[in-house]
Formats: C-alpha cells, sequence, structure tokens
C-alpha cells in the first residue's frame, strides 16, 4: 500500500476562488527544528471546466517560467476562466531560493526525480506529490523550461514522439497554440525520472519549453512565456479569446537522432563559432576548445556532424569534457 504524502496544502485545491498559499512539507533541521519546506501555490477555479497546470522552476535557475507564473498568479482572476488552473512555479522550491538547478538539501534534480517517494528525500517527497495529487487533476500540463546557468538555447516549445499517436497529436496542436518563435519535436538523451515522462505515460496533454538561458533571463524571453501561457489556457478552454501568434512566426524543428547532441572531449576555454538560430550545413566550424594550461597550443575543434539550426549551447565561457556543447536541430 502506497504511503501518504507529508505534504499537505494550506488552501483548497476544488473550491471556486482564488486561493493563494503553500504545500507545506515538514522538514526538520539545524535551524529549525519543526520547520517545514513552504511551497508557493495558487489555484483559482470557476465552475467544472478543464484543469490546466502550470509549473515553472522544476531546476531552480530557469527564470522564464518563474517570472511569469509568478505573474500570472498576481493577475489572473477567477471571472477569467471556466474550470481551473494550478500555478505552481517553483516546484523545486529549495533549488530556487538557491539560485541553482538542485537542491542545497539533498541535491535532488527535481526533472530526474519523479513518480518520487512519499519516504523518500525532500525532492522526491515534493515530486511524489506532484504527481499522485496535482498531476491527475489536470486535462494539460505545461512545465516551463530554459538552460539554466549553463546552457542557453532558441526560444521553443517542445513535445515528444509518444506511442500513442492520438495523445501526440494533442501534444502537438498544444506545442503549436504556444506560440513560441520555434517548435520542437525534441529528443531526450535520459528520460528516466522526468516529470515529462511521467505526465505522458499519465495519458495527459503535455508541453514543455526551453527559452532561454544564461540562469537570467529578458524582456523578450518573459514576454514569450506570457504569451505562451495564455495560449495554452485558451487552447485548453480555459480562457477566452483568440489565440496569439508568435510576431515572427513558427519554425518547426525535429531532434531525430542523437547525432544532433555534440558533447564536448576536452575541457578548457571555449569559443563559440555559430550563434543561436544560426543555420549550418555539415562540415562547418561551430566551436573552438583552448587549453588553458599553456599558450602556443592549437584549439580543439568542432564541426557540425549535420546541417540544421543552432538550437542550444553551452552558455559559460569554460567548458569541462562532457559537457553539451552545442545542439543542432533539423528544420521540418
Amino acid at each position: 500500500m502506497t504511503k501518504p504524502s507529508p505534504i499537505s496544502p494550506t488552501i483548497p485545491l476544488d473550491q471556486d476562488g482564488i486561493h493563494h498559499g503553500f504545500l507545506k512539507l515538514p522538514y526538520s533541521r539545524d535551524d529549525s527544528a519543526w520547520g517545514a519546506v513552504m511551497i508557493p501555490i495558487t489555484v483559482i477555479r470557476n465552475g467544472n471546466g478543464p484543469t490546466a497546470l502550470l509549473t515553472g522552476g522544476n531546476h531552480g535557475d530557469e527564470y522564464e517560467g518563474l517570472v511569469s507564473l509568478f505573474k500570472l498568479a498576481e493577475s489572473l482572476s477567477a471571472g477569467e476562466i471556466n474550470g481551473r488552473v494550478i500555478i505552481l512555479p517553483a516546484m523545486n522550491y529549495p533549488a530556487f531560493r538557491n539560485a541553482s538547478r538542485t537542491s542545497p538539501i539533498d541535491a535532488g534534480n527535481m526533472n530526474r526525480s519523479f513518480p518520487g517517494k512519499p519516504d523518500g528525500t525532500v525532492t522526491q517527497k515534493i515530486a511524489d506529490y506532484i504527481f499522485r495529487y496535482l498531476v491527475p487533476e489536470a486535462d494539460i500540463v505545461l512545465d516551463i523550461h530554459s538552460g539554466g546557468k549553463t546552457l542557453d538555447f532558441i526560444p521553443f516549445s517542445a513535445v515528444h514522439v509518444l506511442p500513442d499517436k492520438e495523445q501526440e497529436a494533442r501534444c502537438v496542436a498544444a506545442m503549436k497554440a504556444f506560440g513560441a518563435p520555434y517548435s520542437m519535436m525534441m529528443l531526450e538523451l535520459d528520460a528516466v525520472g522526468m516529470f515529462d515522462t511521467v505526465v505522458e505515460e499519465a495519458g495527459k496533454t503535455f508541453v514543455t519549453t526551453e527559452l532561454g538561458g544564461g540562469g537570467s533571463t529578458t524582456a523578450e524571453r518573459v514576454a514569450i512565456a506570457d504569451r505562451g501561457v495564455r495560449n495554452i489556457l485558451i487552447h485548453a478552454g480555459i480562457l477566452g479569446g483568440e489565440l496569439e501568434p508568435s510576431p515572427t512566426g513558427t519554425i518547426m524543428l525535429d531532434m531525430p537522432d542523437d547525432t544532433c547532441f555534440i558533447a564536448s572531449e576536452a575541457s578548457g576555454l571555449y569559443e563559440p563559432c555559430v550563434d543561436l538560430g544560426d543555420r549550418v550545413e555539415k562540415g562547418d566550424l561551430i566551436a573552438r576548445i583552448y587549453d588553458v594550461e599553456r599558450t602556443g597550443t592549437p584549439p580543439r575543434e568542432y564541426y557540425a556532424p549535420r546541417a540544421g539550426i543552432v538550437s542550444c549551447r553551452h552558455f559559460q565561457g569554460l567548458i569541462k569534457t562532457g559537457d553539451c556543447l552545442i545542439v543542432i536541430a533539423e528544420v521540418l
């Protein structure tokens, strides 16, 4: 028998109106013997329509979703909607407060911790609650990501190839409705433990994003998130109005196999030779890595293994062996 979650909401999840509160997780520690991790949550409900679960902060250093969802929680009124919106701006709240990808409490990567454990680590307990108590309530789930401190992305919404083609079609329609400048059929190199995976396995309509990176954000990228969130609610029939497309249109991209991902095979100083959004041909020079131990040695050069668009690149000036260097996606 599955154990109950130690997390309890401080607000009702199924009553009409606007409710701001917390998911309260008891956490005894040196500075607070009977303390708790208090994860902000907003539930806005008006009648018995569909439910959208909107999440950000799956990784604590990805800010587009955090900004957009904290803003939405303050601005959305119950009278605007038909149904329910569950807003969880900072899923891995300890990581968010620490400005880090993973939790400072247990080093937990939220997006590798699902379906979670009610008697596991703090991160596993949060994942378990989200999966067992929030996901089943949702008809559509939007999880907003970006590249954090180490990666930078062109702004895209994304879905995965799924065995259930009817479900995949629903996800693709929602992805297109989001209205990002790019829309990606996304390949995951390691999907075990991901929020995406368990939500899709639950049969839900699921959309994720990568909207930038670098451990910060911009007005342009927040605007993409703001527009996309409202478009998702309109698409789901929760919010009235017309979809607002990307002003630049949407380019459809695909990651057909793992050769889209180029990993660094050296450590050193990183020189990007192409920029995000650039179109490259197979064999084009894409990066150099310089030995930082001495001068006068030639750099390691990297060339595009395929043609496409540079959709992701390493962000920091220093790079280590095994780091993601560049991702090249095909244009559909």
